[in-house]
């Protein structure tokens, strides 16, 4: 698939155009992913993921407004400390420029306190686009993607590269150098940071693990296959991930792998001729969530949240629901799975039981609700909406309560939440 730029964004008069939006939502996030190598390749599987994921982030996308500046309130970094031991909110802030070839969205990295104080801009525009934001398990640092190259924004001879920097903007570094990355996951301890990279155009791309300072980096999956979307056990042991398998040209699915952190025991879990993926861990590492196309028909093409053991037994759908049920993301407490639904005709953000029972909208919302985060302590849900006319990070209570605008000041896109672990004293 070949994206050359985003089309030109909706104005806040037109009326949205499904066909418009999706189109754009691809480009987008095969931007922010940088997924360009694997575009040439033309995967099906990896095309139907793509158009998945764009119409489950139709929330964190959204009506795309015109280029704003940033407001003056927190259009520059704060020189007071970030409040030691609060929990914070790292997130994306985009606007919209043009280009010969159209227009792209350009990127900032921020963060703030959980109630929407303290905003910081830690990574500025200027010097690469910023993309997957997460937190170390201490809080104290961010690892992201980061665009670099002349084209930035459209991919043409553009490349990420993984960075780290410190929660309160200093200490920017470039962990990968020339190499490459994109997806960067820190593991338990906080000591290793696992991601995806294709070092050539003509190469897969390969899990990599290398030390969180840079050092000691080593390849844990051969060029065999496109492997994406790394995902650490809780124990630090293993990885989870998705691949593409089986046949050949468009004849290929996805499938959901783990494999040791020293590259060994490499183990296809989902064996199903499906698109499964956005695999995630449960926090006693027993079982792992994701999304699956296997219980789809030709008539009703939809996905559901699977659940299995970690060994890939026990495969059993959770949802089952003619709409659109993915992205499953598990409570702290390993009690609850809260994920994206269109069942009421717009993304929403529901929880269930791990059981796949007492499922609820929480959101209920005529407008795109997506991309949820859990809190820290399990209080919280993180998400990103575009009611109003523009994509803000909003939080609510647990239980779908105190719905609450936290970027309202920002007048520009806000997306790409990630919710830290609360800092240690």
């Amino acid at each position: 698939m070949t994206v050359t730029a985003p089309p030109r964004p909706p104005r806040e008069s037109e009326p949205i155009d499904r066909e418009e939006l999706e189109a754009l939502v691809e480009a987008l996030i095969e931007e922010a992913r940088q997924r360009a190598r694997r575009r040439r390749r033309k995967n099906t599987a990896i095309v139907t993921l793509v158009a998945l994921v764009g119409v489950a982030l139709f929330a964190v996308l959204g009506r795309s407004a015109q280029s704003h500046t940033a407001s003056p309130a927190v259009s520059a970094r704060s020189t007071v400390p970030a409040q030691v031991g609060t929990s914070r909110i790292a997130f994306l802030v985009g606007v919209w420029k043009p280009s010969p070839s159209g227009s792209f969205m350009e990127t900032e990295l921020y963060a703030m306190n959980a109630d929407g104080s303290d905003k910081r801009r830690l990574v500025r525009s200027a010097s690469g686009r910023a993309s997957w934001p997460v937190w170390s398990p201490d809080g104290l640092k961010l690892a992201f993607a980061k665009q670099l190259g002349p084209a930035i924004g459209q991919c043409v001879v553009c490349h990420t590269e993984i960075f780290v920097v410190n929660a309160d903007g200093s200490g920017q570094r470039n962990l990968t150098g020339t190499l490459g990355g994109d997806a960067p996951a820190w593991s338990p301890d906080g000591q290793t940071i696992a991601f995806s990279s294709a070092r050539d155009p003509s190469s897969n791309p390969t899990l990599y693990v290398m030390n969180a300072d840079g050092s000691g980096l080593r390849r844990v999956t051969e060029d065999v296959a496109d492997a994406w979307e790394p995902a650490w056990s809780p124990d630090g042991r293993r990885i989870a991930f998705g691949r593409v398998v089986g046949g050949v040209g468009n004849n290929r699915d996805g499938e959901v792998f783990v494999v040791n952190a020293d590259g060994s025991g490499l183990l296809n879990l989902t064996r199903n001729p499906a698109m499964d993926h956005s695999a995630t861990w449960s926090p006693d590492g027993r079982m792992i969530a994701f999304s699956s196309y296997r219980d789809n028909t030709r008539r009703r093409p939809t996905t559901d949240v699977h659940v299995m053991n970690a060994d890939g037994s026990r495969q059993r759908n959770l949802t089952r629901n003619p709409a659109a049920d993915m992205f499953p993301v598990w409570s702290p407490d390993g009690q609850r799975i809260a994920f994206v639904s269109n069942r009421n005709g717009n993304d929403e953000i529901y929880v269930m039981n791990a059981d796949g029972s007492g499922q609820r909208n929480l959101t209920r919302n005529p407008a795109g609700d997506g991309h949820p985060v859990w809190s820290s302590d399990g209080r919280k849900i993180g998400f990103v909406s575009n009611r109003g006319g523009n994509r803000d990070i909003y939080a609510m209570n647990a239980d779908g309560s105190r719905q609450r605008n936290l970027t309202r000041d920002i007048d520009r896109q806000a997306f790409g939440i990630a919710w830290s672990p609360a800092q240690k004293k």
